[in-house]
């Protein structure tokens, strides 16, 4: 018996990969691919446990799941941390990091 590759594995697996590294645009981006990803591994898992022996890139799947699940966090953590600096970090205190950001950048530069 040929084995098919499961519906949406290799998709589950770059919306996985991707929701790390943009989990830096404000915490949403990161987060919408991770959530699609475990929606998409779900449905996969799914229809893997229903057949086993007819199907392979579960590995990509289980892979794609822990990097959603990993970018999905770092999101929620980047997020929290946008709220927190929008809303309670005084306009002034933002300012002078910046200056300093600056001011480390032309020492380096």
């Amino acid at each position: 018996m040929d084995q098919q590759t499961l519906p949406n594995s290799q998709a589950v697996l770059i919306l996985g990969i991707l929701s790390i590294p943009l989990c830096c645009c404000y915490g949403v981006v990161g987060l919408a691919l991770g959530v699609v990803a475990l929606i998409l591994a779900k449905k996969a898992q799914a229809e893997y446990d229903t057949n086993p022996e007819g199907y392979s890139g579960i590995k990509n799947v289980t892979t794609g799941k822990t990097l959603a699940i990993i970018g999905i966090v770092l999101s929620v953590l980047f997020l929290l941390f946008v709220i927190y600096v929008n809303f309670f970090v005084p306009e002034e205190q933002v300012l002078e990091w910046q200056r300093h950001l600056e001011e480390m950048q032309k020492a380096n530069a």
